[in-house]
């Protein structure tokens, strides 16, 4: 029997591009890494930075690049799983490599920063204006828990609002330089790129998953998986970058111990959803009740 595929009619072109630029972005992803883990000299912001980028191409290299290709798989790369996984890695590409091009100085990675960033956005638009939402969300199963993870998603959303909106205020008001929320040591110009990015992008994404998934709608199941993947694997980068500058004996290197905490919260709500996200062949006796939830109007 056929495997069942959630590519809408009429957008097949446009699926074959986005798995075209998706195997681009999964190979810029690949050789950036590597080129920032094994040439020395590359990152030129002194030696905390290089270290917490390394810290950053690790993770990329052996969690991201790999779980991307997977998701290209001809057997695999129409189901459900390797579409929301798909979704989840490009947008962890966009937020990390954000970092690499508007935060570091000029490097000579810079080329390969801009084509793996505008690729990973490409394929990620196109990847999700090829994908049938609504059939999508329909996979996950009626118990889902999506008030629990909506919960989750906002309790990380909002103390993340409250730090940066703090700082800034503080700063506009009366002067004070806003401190890195995170124990990485970095410079300011990385903790002004952090609150305009978290303030910008990560916060309303959040924020609109939580209500929409709380309310089921269909946009809100890929949203809220987005987010929770790729916010898992920011955190454990943030971990790994840590490291790296604790090993390469930065001043004021520390380990944020607040962080194991931040990943299990992500990780438990990504696997709350995942958990009950059905295989691609429904069975007959829950097909038509699980259609429910995937409510795509108002």
């Amino acid at each position: 029997m056929a495997t069942q595929t959630f590519t809408p009619p009429g957008d097949h072109t446009t699926a074959t591009a986005a798995r075209w630029l998706t195997t681009g972005a999964a190979a810029l992803v690949a050789g950036a890494s590597a080129a920032g883990l094994w040439l020395p000299g590359l990152y030129t912001d002194g030696a905390a930075v290089e270290a917490m980028f390394r810290g950053y191409d690790l993770v990329t290299l052996v969690v991201v690049a790999p779980l991307l290709t997977l998701t290209l798989v001809p057997a695999w790369r129409d189901r459900p799983a390797a579409q929301l996984l798909r979704v989840s890695m490009l947008t962890y590409c966009l937020y990390n490599y954000a970092y690499y091009l508007f935060g570091a100085q000029l490097n000579t990675g810079l080329l390969a920063h801009i084509a793996t960033f505008t690729t990973s956005l490409y394929a990620l638009v196109l990847s999700l204006v090829a994908l049938d939402v609504g059939q999508l969300a329909a996979r996950f199963r009626r118990r889902t828990p999506v008030r629990t993870v909506a919960a989750i998603i906002a309790l990380l959303a909002v103390p993340l609002a409250v730090i940066q909106v703090s700082g800034l205020a503080g700063f506009a008001l009366t002067g004070t330089v806003p401190q890195e929320p995170s124990q990485l040591v970095v410079p300011l110009a990385f903790t002004r790129l952090g609150a305009v990015l978290d303030l910008s992008l990560l916060v309303p994404a959040y924020l609109l998953a939580a209500v929409w998934l709380w309310r089921r709608r269909a946009w809100g199941y890929l949203l809220a998986t987005a987010v929770l993947v790729a916010g898992t694997l920011h955190q454990v980068s943030y971990i790994s970058g840590m490291l790296f500058q604790w090993a390469a004996d930065i001043p004021g290197a520390a380990f944020d111990t607040y962080e194991p905490i931040i990943v299990a919260l992500f990780a438990v709500a990504s696997g709350l959803l995942l958990v009950h996200l059905r295989p691609a062949k429904p069975d007959a006796a829950s097909t038509a009740p699980e259609r429910v939830p995937a409510r795509t109007g108002r």
